[in-house]
């Protein structure tokens, strides 16, 4: 009686014989070693490096930097970035109606019952600048150095409570503890 389940270990241990992992990597180290003919320096740092090797040591840039400065600004207790940076016409649009279904559907909010309702900022935007960023008029000075600054809106989060957002955009992690 022929058995699927023996015949499939079989299989398996043929697939990682000493004969099989040779015959599979011989074009690998095959080409390890016909780069190492071709440039005997090829894996090899240089001699000055080796005597002073730090891994920790900062690393020259790939590309030379342009920017002079950065100021990264954490304003917790600010107001929201969809009322100072992030303008989201639709939000406005929709504001004071309920939340779609498709947006909630399977999802639990801690501190919301009932269905929510969608809050679009009060505030207007403006565009700026040769760039024509968008921003609040609760930012008029910011606005007047808007083509010497650099907006990033591309960060994006499944946390939607303050707290552990919070921890995630200073950690990368929404857990607590972690540097």
């Amino acid at each position: 009686m022929n058995n699927p389940f023996a015949d499939e270990q079989r299989r398996k241990l043929h697939a990682i014989t000493r004969r099989h992992f040779f015959g599979k990597s011989a074009w690998g180290i095959g080409g390890l070693a016909l780069a190492s003919l071709l440039n005997e320096n090829l894996f090899a740092a240089p001699k000055s490096d080796l005597l002073n090797f730090n891994p920790l040591a900062i690393k020259p840039p790939h590309f030379a930097p342009k920017a002079k400065r950065v100021i990264y600004m954490f304003m917790e207790g600010a107001p929201s970035q969809l009322d100072l940076f992030d303008y989201k016409p639709k939000l406005v649009k929709l504001n004071m109606q309920p939340c779609p279904e498709e947006m909630i559907k399977g999802e639990r909010f801690a501190f919301i019952q009932g269905v929510p309702k969608i809050l679009g900022t009060p505030h207007t935007f403006t565009r700026h600048g040769q760039c024509g960023m968008e921003l609040s008029e609760l930012l008029p000075h910011l606005s007047t150095v808007a083509d010497d600054i650099t907006l990033v809106r591309s960060m994006v989060t499944d946390a939607f409570n303050h707290a552990p957002a919070q921890i995630l955009v200073n950690t990368g992690s929404t857990q607590i503890g972690r540097p």
